[in-house]
């Protein structure tokens, strides 16, 4: 059992370390107070090859392993969780949809705009009525000649606004249940096709969150993933790997709320002493390492055994539920320690609380990863 990182990896770090301290860190305040996409950030991201980490060098991308892109994830989310969530959906639920199951058009017609040529992804399975019920969907896509109709009102999309490209699932067979659900790929400035809302969000509000709209939208048959009813057997093989990147975001705000909490017990003094000298607090942050390590252990696993080409399900949810946990559990310890402070902007720990609290929603709320778990646990 080898912990050590290869050069590569490490490289990989102090790389995308820099770039967060000196790129993404700078307005991360000004940003999440007004809800603005960093475009610039992402613009520069593409620039050194962090927005097709994993797409294969033939279709653009870096053809970089999965720990590497835990480990960035994990770097950016330790300074904007918004940015890396961003990066997130670009890098796993849109690339991989089209990796494992799209032709070779889609790969090479697709592929290389994300991953290096500016374009953004994005992925699109709730609905208004249909969240862990995805068979729920109203969305549909009638075949008509070489074409699909899609309609229907889908939500909750990251990157919804900017992005260029969208992986829609929607209901070839309303009779199927889920064996009637297929997913496509879908260009923004297509007729019938136009974006709803942009939602006012507790956390992660540097990232756009809305809802797309598909009225009588006409999207080429080459245009489907897979075959038709595969849909809902896409959707959870790209959850799965979707999860990792959860989780290092997760990992990555509970490191940096560790980070500013460790700061500020060894700054703020009261009665005459260091607050981290006290042993109220100086538990509080060993519990708080604790969990932030214990989560890496499970977070670095879950991205090796997707290298090794091994069944991840159960292992991502675990690494996703126990890292957002995780998140949630440090980043309110840590606004306990700053006191007062904790809960005024300036200090960043709570906004690293407010974009904690996704971590443990989507891309399957905990319940979910909890019921995954669990079944894997009793049909063994």
């Amino acid at each position: 059992m080898n912990f050590q990182l290869t050069e590569e990896q490490i490289m990989v770090r102090d790389t995308i370390r820099d770039f967060a301290r000196t790129e993404i860190k700078p307005g991360v305040i000004e940003r999440d107070e007004k809800a603005e996409f960093p475009k610039e950030v992402i613009k520069k991201l593409g620039e050194l090859g962090f927005m097709g980490m994993q797409t294969p060098e033939q279709y653009g991308g870096s053809g970089l392993d999965t720990v590497s892109y835990t480990i960035a994830l994990e770097e950016i989310a330790r300074v904007d969780a918004s940015t890396a969530v961003i990066l997130s959906v670009n890098n796993s639920l849109f690339p991989n949809a089209i990796l494992k199951f799209g032709t070779e058009y889609l790969k090479e017609k697709y592929l290389p705009q994300v991953g290096g040529l500016g374009k953004l992804g994005a992925y699109s399975l709730s609905e208004p009525q249909s969240g862990s019920d995805a068979k729920a969907m109203l969305t549909t896509a009638t075949k008509d000649g070489d074409s699909y109709i899609l309609n229907g009102t889908k939500n909750w999309v990251t990157n919804g606004i900017s992005s260029d490209y969208v992986v829609v699932f929607a209901k070839t067979d309303k009779n199927a249940g889920h064996r009637g659900i297929s997913a496509f790929v879908v260009e923004k400035g297509w007729a019938g096709f136009s974006t709803g809302k942009k939602e006012d969000k507790l956390g992660i509000r540097g990232s756009d969150t809305s809802e797309l709209i598909f009225e009588n939208c006409r999207v080429p048959a080459e245009n489907l993933i897979g075959e038709e009813g595969q849909g809902f057997k896409i959707a959870l093989a790209t959850l799965d790997a979707g999860r990792i990147g959860i989780a290092a975001q997760a990992l990555g705000i509970a490191q940096g709320a560790l980070e500013k909490a460790i700061q500020y017990a060894n700054e703020r003094e009261q009665f005459n002493k260091k607050i981290g000298e006290f042993q109220g607090v100086s538990f509080k942050l060993a519990d708080m390492a604790t969990r932030v390590d214990a989560a890496r252990l499970l977070v670095y696993r879950a991205a090796w055994m997707k290298d090794a080409g091994m069944n991840l399900g159960e292992k991502a949810s675990m690494a996703k539920m126990f890292a957002s946990d995780t998140a949630m559990y440090v980043t309110t310890e840590a606004v306990q320690i700053h006191g007062g402070y904790g809960y005024i902007r300036e200090f960043e720990v709570e906004r690293m609380m407010r974009d904690a609290k996704i971590t443990q929603i989507y891309e399957g709320t905990n319940e979910i990863q909890r019921l995954v778990i669990s079944r894997h646990l009793l049909s063994n």
